[in-house]
């Protein structure tokens, strides 16, 4: 039987660093409220805003270099290219065909998905299933956001400003055919699309009716319009509800337990909310990891991020079960149980 197995895994995040009290010079809000709601101390911004050459794709092809040099293949090696992203360098085309140019790969193809938090997840599942079916043999995954050149950093936009940041990660999934048990065991993926407006971002869009004219009449767009609203509550329920569904669901597919867990790594949306899942599965500090603390909410990078460093603290070792578990705007939510 055909099998995914990861080969490699790499991330990228620019050197600047954003304190909370860096962002309490340019709105009204302190490190304590920022630390007491979200546990985040700091996050990476690129530190040119302006750079039109350090985008989102360039951030996911440094997170390649990497996951690639782990895994001892070339750009050539790849057959297929999955890129999450919710900050793409354009609106169209996306970031896949941008970073298959980066790398020099073949005329392979490039796949993007816009699922938000739960980027990262969704293209796990895609990759998985092409290398399940005899499609493919070694297909790069890639999550990356450029969030700062997007955020309202006015006191109207503090609630969510505060907790976004900017950074790469990426794995290679490889098909193996090994008799050992390594890869992945179990793929879960949900969606609850009448709560689409609670985390939303508006503009461009085409539901939103704007003139046909409106670059002649640009005060038709409102900062609501296109900057991120969350009603931060809303999804904080819902999240911590969703989170231990799929994770169960996912080691009961496999056929293993909450015991057998060895390590879980959720997507970094909240300190709390992450905090409040491993009390509700009685995990301890062992068994979790989470580092939002230093990066922010990644959105669709944050679970490769923490997956490449999970490896090189020596958190995560070869024979354990690990689980990524995602919740995030749409409402979209999953999970992916591998053996490393």
């Amino acid at each position: 039987m055909i099998k995914s197995v990861i080969a490699g895994v790499g991330h990228y995040v620019p050197e600047n660093i954003v304190t909370n009290d860096d962002l309490s010079q340019r709105m009204t809000t302190t490190d304590e409220w920022i630390t007491e709601r979200t546990g985040i101390k700091e996050r990476r911004h690129r530190k040119n805003r302006l750079d039109s050459e350090e985008t989102t794709s360039f951030y996911g092809f440094k997170a390649s270099e990497v996951a690639l040099k782990n895994a001892n293949l070339t750009a050539k090696d790849i057959d297929y290219i999955v890129f999450a992203t919710l900050s793409p360098d354009y609106f169209f085309p996306g970031c896949g065909v941008q970073l298959q140019e980066l790398l020099g790969c073949d005329t392979i193809g490039a796949l993007d998905v816009r699922n938000q938090c739960s980027g990262f997840i969704y293209a796990v599942s895609v990759a998985d299933a092409f290398i399940k079916s005899g499609m493919y043999k070694n297909v790069l995954v890639v999550g990356a956001e450029i969030h700062s050149f997007g955020l309202d950093f006015s006191d109207a936009g503090r609630g969510v400003s505060v907790i976004f940041g900017d950074g790469a990660g990426a794995i290679v999934l490889s098909s193996s055919e090994a008799s050992d048990s390594r890869g992945i065991l179990s793929v879960n993926m949900h969606s609850e699309g009448k709560y689409a407006e609670e985390l939303v971002v508006k503009f461009p869009g085409s539901k939103s009716g704007w003139s046909d004219n409106l670059l002649s009449n640009p005060d038709l767009i409102t900062a609501e319009d296109i900057y991120p609203v969350m009603n931060g509550n809303f999804v904080f329920k819902h999240a911590v509800t969703r989170f231990p569904e799929t994770i169960l669901e996912a080691l009961q597919k496999a056929g293993k337990t909450i015991e057998d867990l060895d390590l879980l790594i959720p997507h970094q949306a909240n300190l709390r909310i992450s905090q409040y899942v491993q009390q509700l599965l009685h995990l301890p500090d062992e068994k979790i990891f989470m580092n939002i603390q230093k990066y922010g909410n990644t959105t669709a990078a944050s679970i490769p991020i923490a997956l490449s460093e999970a490896i090189l603290e020596g958190r995560m070792k070869p024979g354990d079960l690990v689980c990524l578990s995602a919740f995030g705007s749409g409402f979209t939510w999953g999970s992916v149980l591998f053996e490393y």
